[in-house]
């Protein structure tokens, strides 16, 4: 296929890229390493034939958030809310819950009800607008001007420590537990700036769209979108590596890859090479898969209805685990992310279930045990449900996905530098400096999560009008 455009990398950034482009006309080929499309978006049969687990993502908040996929309106994908977006389990009381509707998360804080009400349920209330300009920090925007100054409040307690915001406006072990849950998914220190930010984002999220599911697996929005891409005329092509950018030729190149993947890829200006150089990667993560026969056996019957449940207990406790995580030590107590699908979509071929929790980037270490020590506190009897597991360490992730360098699962660290340069400064950071090649990992702004911002920002890019032309029929 003669091409206007090459996509590298079916990831959700690479697939909206794509579709963007062949939906401005352009002659689109999307070229996928792998043997399927999709990359963070991937499922498979990973423990018992049957049974479904999505190899990356599954929680998709942000895809409901996102401006890129609301503009992209796709049909034939089925989002699956489970009851409770969030549950929090605590060891001597019932768990705290996030709900869709902050009025009734707030009530079960307790003295913490305004406190969150004024936090998360302040941004819920400033809605898509708000989102917007969070996931697209560096515009173009369509909102209201009155937008700016809820961004502004958000970003004043956004910008603060996690441990610092929980402490300041939450007075409850539930309130500053379900921020410290939060926050941790940001794979940071939660003393680092920031990290309220990105757990105040997620909870706005849980009231906005809810937490849901693809029903059926994360894999049916991936083969959505390269369904979409060829009925617009584009051709997708999986087993296909590129190692060289001197094999492709077409006006546009988008490329959803990391930074190492850029720099082994392309002869890049020295300025630029040594920016990218620069570029930190986060902690990885290892990852648990199970085939159950039956649900998780929560101590508190709540959890069960939850879709996602963070382990870890306190916010002392969690704070602990990710300081040692960020100081390159596994915590014999992590903070564990769960995601039980069977909640929201029972498509899935029976009770399965997924855990990760951070460990140092490339790490050896077996985590299994302490996971499921962890599932154990809050549900007795969890390995007495296990029909088989299937584990996934760092090295095991970056196989399966290059972009997942060392177990990272954010397209690089989160910290607040690499925040304002990500992956280096500019005001365009999508454009590099070869003619026509553009990034759009989750290496680039807004950063990670199943959005596809950043494709659908270098495709923007590559289609303004200075940028190449479309084929004349």
């Amino acid at each position: 296929m003669s091409a206007d455009a090459v996509v590298v990398g079916s990831g959700p950034n690479g697939l909206v890229a794509a579709v963007t482009l062949a939906r401005a006309g352009r002659k689109v080929l999307l070229l996928e390493a792998a043997g399927r499309f999709g990359g963070g978006l991937r499922s498979g049969e990973l423990t018992l034939p049957g049974r479904v687990h999505d190899l990356g993502a599954t929680v998709m908040a942000m895809a409901l958030a996102s401006p890129a996929f609301r503009e992209l309106g796709l049909k034939g994908v089925e989002f699956a809310h489970p009851a409770v977006p969030v549950a929090h389990p605590l060891d001597d009381r019932p768990a705290a819950l996030v709900h869709r509707d902050p009025g009734r998360t707030a009530e079960g804080l307790g003295r913490d009800a305004g406190a969150w009400l004024a936090t998360a349920g302040a941004a819920a209330r400033a809605g898509f607008p708000l989102v917007e300009l969070l996931l697209k920090p560096l515009g173009p925007w369509d909102v209201p001007v009155r937008t700016f100054a809820q961004a502004a409040r958000f970003g004043v307690a956004g910008a603060l420590p996690a441990t610092t915001l929980a402490r300041r406006a939450f007075r409850t072990v539930e309130g500053r537990a379900l921020i410290a849950g939060m926050a941790a998914h940001s794979v940071l220190d939660l003393r680092s700036p920031i990290t309220a930010g990105y757990g105040l984002l997620l909870a706005t999220l849980a009231h906005l769209v809810g937490w849901p599911l693809v029903r059926g697996g994360s894999q049916v929005l991936a083969d959505a979108l390269v369904a979409e891409l060829r009925s617009l005329g584009g051709e997708a092509v999986a087993g296909h590596r590129v190692r060289r950018l001197a094999e492709l030729s077409a006006p546009t190149i988008v490329l959803d890859v990391t930074p190492r993947q850029l720099l082994a890829m392309a002869d890049l200006p020295a300025g630029y090479r040594r920016r990218l150089e620069r570029f930190r990667y986060g902690p990885g993560v290892f990852k648990l898969d199970w085939a159950l026969d039956g649900p998780v056996p929560w101590r508190d019957p709540a959890v069960a209805g939850a879709g996602t449940v963070h382990l870890g207990g306190t916010l002392e406790e969690i704070a602990l685990s990710e300081a040692e995580m960020a100081a390159g030590r596994h915590s014999p107590r992590p903070y564990v992310l769960l995601v039980q699908p069977y909640a929201a979509d029972p498509a899935r071929g029976g009770h399965t279930l997924w855990a990760y929790c951070h460990v140092p980037s490339g790490s050896t270490v077996d985590m299994t045990d302490a996971i499921e020590t962890q599932i154990e506190r809050y549900a007795p009897g969890f390995r007495d449900r296990v029909l088989a597991r299937h584990a996934m360490g760092p090295a095991d992730l970056e196989a399966a996905n290059p972009n997942l360098v060392g177990g990272d699962i954010g397209g690089g660290m989160a910290s607040l530098v690499q925040f304002l340069r990500r992956p280096v400064w500019s005001p365009a950071p999508w454009r590099t400096p070869l003619p026509g090649v553009f990034l759009c990992s989750s290496s680039t702004p807004p950063g990670a999560g199943v959005h596809g911002v950043g494709g659908w920002q270098a495709a923007r890019l590559a289609l303004r009008p200075d940028g190449p032309e479309p084929s004349k029929p």
